[in-house]
């Protein structure tokens, strides 16, 4: 005799697809580079290339951090230098906080690793269609930063 599923079970799960595949049609760049051996030197500048067709809708951009138990700080500096298709570049200093006053990380976490979603830029439109580079390197006043899994890019546009 075969079994059937709940019909609101059904239902749950329909719309629950349908929400994650519209989702998803946003994204318009994410990646993530993995740091070697979990210490990020100063010399490593990961960089990610996000081809832009659409200057007129608005975007966010964030940075999407994981680091584990051993990080020695509450919060972390990154410098980011945006290189344009025609070559201009443009540069930041951010700052984020990953953990509270308390040591508490903040995002997501499993064992040692907390996951963080650190947002960039909001609402902003790219001014020329192209590749735009972004190269991250760490702002801390040490050389070698341990306990940093990964970083990533993450770009999505905005819908009205």
């Amino acid at each position: 005799m075969t079994e059937r599923i709940p019909r609101n079970l059904f239902i749950l799960a329909l719309v629950s697809l349908l929400l994650s595949v519209s989702c998803g049609r946003n994204v318009v760049f994410t990646d993530s580079f993995a740091i070697p051996e979990r210490i990020w030197t100063l010399n490593e500048k990961p960089s990610f290339d996000v081809q832009v067709s659409d200057s007129i809708t608005a975007n966010n951009i964030s940075f999407l951090i994981r680091t584990g138990s051993d990080y020695p700080f509450r919060n972390i500096f990154l410098f980011v230098s945006t290189v344009l298709p025609d070559g201009k570049t443009l540069t930041d200093t951010v700052q984020y906080n990953l953990a509270d006053d308390k040591g508490d990380w903040y995002g997501k976490g499993f064992g040692d690793i907390h996951s963080l979603s650190l947002p960039y830029k909001s609402n902003i439109y790219f001014p020329l269609k192209g590749t735009y580079q972004f190269k991250i390197q760490h702002g801390m006043r040490i050389e070698d930063l341990e306990g940093v899994y990964d970083i990533g890019l993450r770009v999505e546009k905005i819908r009205k």
